[in-house]
């Protein structure tokens, strides 16, 4: 037998030939979250399609008649804040000791929406688009611009240094000294480093205008649209992991024309089109159950029902 390649399949190591990527700084960052997600949060999640072709044509009036750009993406953000102003315990962190099985949820204030957008290399990464509760359509699509506008001026490799400094810190108040350090020691030595001690010790110039490391923090909800990648997808999400310590996770997807049987007026059978949106809700079940999630489905067929309202946002 032949050991050495017996070991390599063992191992799943690669082949002559195979061609290897090693983490960058940015996929080494969201990895740690979301395999710290997986480990720690049980997250169910519901699918639920909902009839949207009025609150859709709506839409395109408000659109047309604004007098700013509007995005579908901003107006569904809104909706989510309605949602979260009847169902507060989603808009929430929560603390666990897993060693005691004690908690504690924190109801949050503001409503901090963490939105992913995408980096280099394929690599998504929330940035948070605060205090949105009280504010108006207009007032988010302008601080959604701003933050992309600002978005090219930052050195984002430079500001997730800083977020993984802070979260160092953390993981070591927590007690978690033996991770802590190897995460520490693989990012600066051997195959998987990716940087030098002497560059983290460099002095960093920013531009005045650039994301700080608050924008990348946690927001206190996530808010993620399969349907900015491509136009054509039909399908919908089916998991999303929730980004600890935050416990609500509403992913939407492209709006679907589907085809449905009714009788006109006439009484005869006849064929018409809705528009469906497919909509994930993922959420921390420690929180106490479905039940939490139902106000906030409640408060959006409300308005999918009559959507005139958003006219008033």
């Amino acid at each position: 037998m032949d050991w050495k390649y017996y070991m390599q399949r063992a191992l799943a190591a690669p082949e002559e030939g195979d061609r290897i990527e090693y983490f960058n700084l940015k996929a080494r960052v969201s990895g740690n979250v979301l395999v710290n997600a997986q480990r720690t949060i049980p997250t169910p999640t519901y699918t639920y399609k909902a009839d949207v072709t009025k609150f859709y044509e709506e839409y395109q009036k408000l659109k047309a008649e604004c007098g700013y750009k509007l995005s579908f993406n901003t107006l569904m953000m809104r909706l989510l804040v309605e949602g979260l102003k009847v169902a507060p315990r989603l808009n929430a962190h929560l603390e666990y000791n897993h060693t005691a099985s004690c908690g504690r949820l924190i109801i949050k204030k503001h409503i901090d929406v963490a939105m992913p957008i995408f980096m280099d290399g394929g690599i998504t990464f929330p940035v948070k688009v605060r205090a949105i509760e009280d504010k108006s359509l207009r007032e988010i699509s302008d601080q959604i611009a701003d933050i992309m506008r600002r978005m090219e001026k930052t050195d984002v490799d430079s500001l997730l240094f800083d977020l993984i400094q802070q979260r160092m810190i953390g993981f070591m108040l927590k007690g978690k000294l033996v991770s802590t350090v190897a995460q520490i020691a693989s990012g600066f030595v051997g195959k998987y480093s990716v940087t030098s001690v002497k560059d983290l010790f460099k002095e960093k110039v920013r531009d005045p205008e650039s994301l700080s490391m608050y924008d990348f923090n946690e927001g206190t909800v996530c808010f993620t649209n399969t349907g900015t990648l491509s136009k054509t997808l039909t399908g919908h999400i089916s998991y999303g992991p929730l980004l600890y310590p935050q416990v609500f996770l509403f992913g939407i997807s492209n709006i679907n024309d589907v085809e449905y049987a009714f009788k006109n007026e006439k009484g005869e059978v006849d064929i018409g089109t809705k528009k469906m949106l497919p909509m994930t809700f993922a959420f921390d079940h420690r929180l106490g159950g479905f039940g939490d999630v139902i106000p906030l489905i409640n408060k959006f067929e409300e308005i999918f029902a009559d959507p005139s309202v958003i006219h008033e946002w």
